[in-house]
């Protein structure tokens, strides 16, 4: 065995473990890039972005909140916010409260576009996660990405405000 394999850490059911998650993360965001990419025009990041602004009060939230529940940097999604706001989906401001802060709102047409995107987007996730499990798995699965995303960054996850 070579040097690199032996002091690798990752063995037998692990190894087989892990290369089953590393292939998921491969998989999953190619799964749903497509989709949505074929049906809506949109990047899975893109329609993430406009969901959460679609689920905030006032369909509006700082910049910085948002690059925090997409677990992106402001300039990635300042770059994808610049992409939506050329079609019409979503408009910055300065927050009136503080002015250090840019608030991104949903337009309209956001929201129609948010609507329109969403069933099929959700149907793919029906279709490759949810049937693909059973109830008690599905619930395991949430438990399970929560503690490794938590031991990742402590910062809390986005959450539906209909999750509630």
């Amino acid at each position: 065995m070579s040097a690199s394999r032996e002091s690798s850490g990752l063995e037998g059911d692990r190894l087989g473990i892990w290369g089953s998650v590393a292939t998921l993360l491969e998989r999953l965001p190619s799964a749903l890039d497509a989709q949505l990419q074929r049906d809506s025009g949109l990047t899975h990041f893109e329609h993430g972005v406009l969901y959460a602004l679609d689920d905030a009060a006032d369909r509006t939230l700082r910049m910085s909140v948002l690059a925090g529940y997409a677990s992106s940097t402001l300039s990635r999604l300042s770059r994808a916010v610049g992409r939506l706001e050329a079609q019409g989906w979503v408009q910055r401001r300065p927050d009136p409260t503080d002015g250090r802060f840019t608030l991104a709102n949903l337009t309209g047409a956001g929201h129609d576009k948010v609507v329109q995107s969403t069933p099929a987007h959700h149907a793919l996730v029906e279709k490759i996660v949810f049937d693909s499990l059973t109830s008690a798995q599905a619930r395991q699965l949430g438990a399970i990405s929560r503690r490794i995303s938590g031991a990742i960054d402590e910062a809390p996850p986005w959450r539906s405000r209909s999750s509630d």
